[in-house]
């Protein structure tokens, strides 16, 4: 009877291990994906919002605005997208407890529709206001799902998987910055005319989600320690796992549950003064604070006159900037594969060993720059420095 019952049940196996798959795509397609992209994409309309917010200004007062004031804005503009993405980060620990993981996932792309509608009206109304606040509420959509996403997939992994589904929220980013830097190519949407619809299609990975995620199931963990439902987390599971033996996992579930019972979630003031979890959180804090300070996101939004400075050729600059998003979608794809056999500390080491080392390469090619080049022009009355 076993036999005949053995291939009905294969298909059904694959069928099921797909829905993690589809739950990871779903997941990071209006998530972490929409932080890379909106992270990019800003880079090709550079000079193109910057001769748009003078000629807003100049119909305003009949004046253009002061030459440093320009850059000024445009660093606004620029900057707007990390303070939205830190109000983000506080909003995501509420949402994920009270709306669940999968819910805050879907109403955060409130936020992405909200500034796709400034940044698609922005030059028909004449507001260069309309692009930072637009700036201002995709970062806060950035901060909830660079928060909510990796909860969200690794509540839905199974254990031995939870390494590797973890690094897709890298993998979506990185694929982000790449795709941001495509669509923003003069032949695709950053000419001159088209920068509104480039910023304004961050709207597009929104609507994926919204039209996909809903068709997967809740983070199981979420349905039973935080709803106390078991039926479905045991159906939620069933749907992530398929016919597998779930005993033993629904039975860590309970245990976790138990020991949950009673507490709620810690502010993360409160974490600060737990002597317990001092260790934890100075890894959180000192690995979090590398990743930021390492410049990695701001090259991004300024890769354009960085490579105009080091004199590539202005018509090969947008090509340029792809290579570096590429090489750092190639690095998460690598990571993906050898994080379960390298494991996570030898990673990180190897990772802040090379921006250490290329760190101290870029840092001595800018000093050499500085002191190459005025020597060249004293030699050189017609060369101009940049």
């Amino acid at each position: 009877m076993e036999d005949e019952h053995e291939p009905p049940l294969q298909p059904r196996t694959q069928f099921q291990g797909r829905v993690l798959l589809l739950t990871i795509c779903a997941a990071g397609i209006g998530g972490t994906f929409q932080f890379g992209y909106n992270l990019s994409i800003i880079n090709a309309p550079t000079s193109h919002i910057q001769e748009f917010t003078n000629e807003t200004w100049r119909m305003r007062t009949g004046w253009p605005l002061p030459d440093q004031l320009v850059p000024l804005l445009w660093s606004l503009i620029v900057s707007l997208y990390p303070v939205g993405g830190l109000l983000g980060a506080l909003l995501a620990g509420p949402m994920a407890i009270t709306l669940g993981r999968k819910k805050s996932l879907l109403v955060n792309n409130i936020f992405v529709v909200a500034a796709a509608t400034l940044f698609g009206f922005s030059r028909r109304a004449g507001s260069f206001e309309m692009i930072m606040l637009g700036r201002l509420l995709v970062g806060v959509s950035a901060g909830v799902s660079m928060n909510v996403q990796p909860m969200y997939l690794g509540e839905s992994a199974p254990k031995e998987l939870r390494g590797a589904v973890a690094m897709t929220s890298a993998i979506f980013t990185a694929l982000g910055i790449v795709m941001g830097q495509v669509v923003g190519l003069r032949e695709l949407l950053g000419g001159p005319q088209a920068w509104p619809l480039l910023l304004a299609s961050c709207l597009v990975p929104g609507v994926l989600q919204l039209a996909s995620l809903p068709l997967l199931p809740e983070s199981p963990r979420y349905l039973l320690i935080d709803c106390g439902d078991s039926e479905a987390c045991l159906a939620a599971l069933q749907r992530l796992r398929g016919p597998a033996d779930l005993a033993e996992e629904l039975a860590e579930l309970e245990r976790e549950r138990a020991a949950c019972q009673g507490r709620r979630a810690r502010r993360p003031w409160e974490l600060f003064r737990d002597r317990a979890l001092r260790r934890q959180v100075a890894s959180l804090v000192v690995l979090g604070g590398v990743m930021e300070l390492c410049g990695n996101d701001a090259v991004y939004a300024y890769a354009s006159a960085v490579f105009s400075q080091a004199r590539i050729p202005p018509e090969k600059v947008q090509y340029a900037s792809i290579g570096t998003g590429g090489c750092e979608l190639l690095a998460a794809l690598l990571s993906c594969v050898v994080v379960e056999r390298v494991g996570r500390r030898m990673l990180l080491m190897g990772g802040y060993g090379l921006m250490t080392c290329w760190g101290s390469v870029f840092t001595a090619a800018l000093c050499l720059q500085l002191w190459h080049w005025p020597c060249r022009s004293d030699r050189d009355p017609g060369h101009r420095a940049v």
